[in-house]
């Protein structure tokens, strides 16, 4: 199946400098989980291929990963807390520059989205001791959501510990820069939401204190990888993940004005109301919480999110709400995206029944549209 996108000429192929990198174009690749890794976390031989396939976006943000064995949520994905991990990861940084291309990659904790199965039956932690949901289960479709037990306030300092270390091996593995995961119910976004951070503490309460583990994590990062090199993801109204926040303006105004202080490069905003497919959005819920709503609270790089077409990723950057505009599930069955966008061109839709596990299958195998013009040709 195919859908033919406007062309994405003018705003989304336009060089764009940020910080003190020069990105070819405004087409970014969103961090995609797709479970690939081996039972240490190390990323699959084939994820050089798969990396470098997409080297033509602006700028590609590797899937999420996780900052140590407590933060694992799922079976499949990678981790930058030990050295083979570093190394594959290597590879893979390798093979994207060489194709000429920019890679960040995101880390971040799972939090409650976890279970006892991945660590030797302790429970998973959380900001307090509330699961994400009664029924509900983890994306391996097997293990249930699980009731965390809260973070003592002096471990939160280790939690902290885990992004600073991880982000310096990112840096030894050749990424060239960090994005900060704080989004769809992990655990810095668990912290943010009053509908799972119950704490009466330093971490809890107010839109301040909830923000202050984002804040520590992220000042952290900045200091290994300086701002310029980090980035932070955010998702104000989604239920992803059980997530939930009585005043999201309140919560996400407060962590979006503390990054702004920090200096990062940038803020990438998963908007809300879409349906995140290749169609066209659905009419956005909540606006106001869109990349707009952030861009007087951020003055840099802002990075809208989640259901856009070239022609509304290219409306984002022309309004000025945003300035760079990410492109997910796309990017799984297209890996030449702009190059399609420039040229009008057909894009092909993904299998689901591959996006997780397996090999190269619905992983390496998509064409490139020069190719799929010579097969049709031939």
């Amino acid at each position: 199946m195919t859908t033919t996108h406007a062309s994405g000429r003018g705003a989304l192929s336009r060089p764009y400098q940020m910080g003190s990198l020069l990105l070819p174009n405004r087409i970014v690749m969103a961090p995609l989980t797709r479970s690939r890794a081996d039972g240490e976390g190390v990323p699959s031989p084939l994820a050089p291929q798969y990396y470098a396939q997409r080297s033509s976006a602006g700028l590609i943000i590797a899937e999420g990963t996780t900052v140590s064995r407590q933060g694992t949520g799922y079976l499949g994905g990678p981790g930058l807390y030990t050295d083979a991990q570093m190394a594959g990861w290597r590879l893979v940084t390798d093979a994207v520059h060489r194709a000429g291309g920019r890679i960040f990659v995101q880390l971040f904790h799972a939090g409650r989205m976890s279970h006892p199965d991945f660590h030797e039956g302790a429970l998973p932690v959380g900001p307090s001791a509330i699961a994400a949901g009664p029924a509900r289960v983890l994306y391996d479709h097997v293990h249930p959501f699980t009731r965390p037990r809260a973070l003592r306030q002096r471990e939160i300092a280790g939690v902290v510990a885990q992004f600073r270390t991880a982000a310096g091996r990112a840096a030894k593995a050749g990424f060239d820069g960090v994005e900060v995961h704080a989004a769809n119910g992990y655990l810095l976004d668990q912290f943010l939401q009053d509908g799972a951070n119950q704490r009466t503490d330093r971490y809890g309460g107010t839109p301040l204190n909830r923000a202050r583990l984002l804040r520590e994590v992220t000042a952290a990062v900045i200091q290994v990888c300086g701002a310029d090199r980090v980035g932070v993801r955010i998702s104000p109204v989604n239920p992803t993940n059980g997530s939930y926040d009585s005043d999201p303006a309140a919560a996400y105004g407060q962590a979006a004005a503390d990054l702004d202080r920090l200096g990062v490069a940038y803020l990438h905003v998963i908007e809300p109301g879409v349906n995140g497919t290749l169609s066209e959005p659905a009419p956005m819920s909540s606006p106001f919480l869109g990349s707009g709503f952030f861009r007087p609270l951020f003055s840099r790089t802002i990075i809208a999110a989640s259901g856009l077409t070239a022609r509304t990723g290219a409306a984002r950057i022309d309004s000025g709400d945003a300035d760079l505009a990410a492109y997910g599930k796309p990017y799984i069955s297209n890996p030449d995206l702009p190059e399609r966008f420039a040229a009008g061109a057909e894009l092909i839709e993904p299998d689901r029944d591959t996006f997780y596990f397996g090999g190269a299958e619905g992983y390496t195998d998509y064409p490139t549209l020069d190719r799929a013009l010579t097969a049709r040709a031939a």
